[in-house]
């Protein structure tokens, strides 16, 4: 018989996950994460099915998890914690989970441009510490949102921008025909945007995507918001650009390594908002992408 792990729930998913594992469906043995890669083929060991949340499995791992046949990943960004092309070539099928959460993450980056348009974070913290110093920050009507991928979730961020008088521009990788919203090239979008946010997957095609020579390309001191992927963003040069002022503030929900590492770069910066890989994680969102989850492991 077919077993199935869960591999690193946490406190929050619990609640939720208990709402929606009921007693018809398949059973699933709970680890509390995270779990550390290299204890990973341990706690693997005598399951086929991974439901996996933020543990990564790189090739090394995957090869010395011998009966694993199936990893269930919670969302869309697989790539960033499973090396999904030597599962691919080990046998090991990777699901992903889409959709689940459009207006969640939307609604998160919606949050996060007003933040850096208002420097919430920054004066929210001087004045924790006991200082006072108000800034001056954006109004953002009549402003230009730039979207950087137009799947559900930038469809969702455009709707949402245009009722707060926004002026919206997209970019996709593939031709639109439905948008509601004008679209335009990379640079175009770039060029105009007083504010860029970032909807696109990671994958080969897309890591760094934004790079040094599209990053020049923004207007001085523009905006970046970031709950796709950390991948998407060449950091280093992100992080110069930041220093100089060139770029005027990055407000990001997804980090290369997370939990991030004390010697993260934009732990050292004061332009930044930064909050923990928490845009999808509203209950309503959450019930579904666990049902969801529930289904694909039992139908493998």
């Amino acid at each position: 018989m077919a077993r199935t792990l869960f591999i690193d729930s946490t406190p929050d998913i619990d609640r939720v996950w208990k709402q929606v594992h009921g007693p018809a469906d398949i059973p699933v043995t709970i680890n509390m994460g995270p779990v550390p890669e290299e204890q990973v083929p341990d706690k693997v060991a005598g399951y086929d099915t991974v439901i996996n949340d933020a543990t990564y499995f790189s090739e090394p791992t995957l090869r010395r998890c011998s009966g694993l046949k199936h990893i269930v990943f919670l969302g869309t960004g697989a790539s960033s914690y499973v090396d999904v092309a030597a599962a691919e070539r080990l046998g090991i099928k990777v699901s992903t989970i889409g959709g689940y959460g459009d207006t969640t993450v939307a609604e998160h980056a919606m949050g996060l441009v007003f933040a850096a348009a208002r420097h919430i974070a920054t004066m929210h913290g001087i004045v924790r510490g006991g200082g006072w110093r108000p800034m001056q920050g954006m109004e953002l009507r009549g402003k230009t949102l730039g979207v950087v991928g137009l799947g559900g979730i930038g469809r969702e961020l455009a709707r949402i921008a245009q009722g707060i008088g926004l002026n919206v521009i997209a970019y996709n990788r593939s031709p639109v025909a439905d948008s509601s919203v004008k679209t335009a090239t990379i640079d175009e979008l770039l060029a105009q945007s007083d504010i860029v946010s970032l909807h696109l997957a990671l994958n080969d095609a897309t890591r760094g995507f934004l790079d040094h020579a599209k990053l020049e390309k923004t207007k001085p001191g523009v905006l970046i918001v970031n709950t796709a992927r950390a991948g998407i963003v060449d950091e280093a040069a992100l992080v110069d650009l930041l220093r100089a002022g060139r770029i005027g503030h990055y407000a990001t929900d997804v980090f290369g390594l997370e939990p991030t590492p004390p010697d993260e770069p934009l732990l050292k910066l004061d332009n930044v908002t930064l909050t923990a890989h928490a845009g999808y994680n509203t209950p309503e969102a959450a019930m579904t992408m666990y049902r969801r989850a529930i289904d694909l492991a039992a139908n493998g």
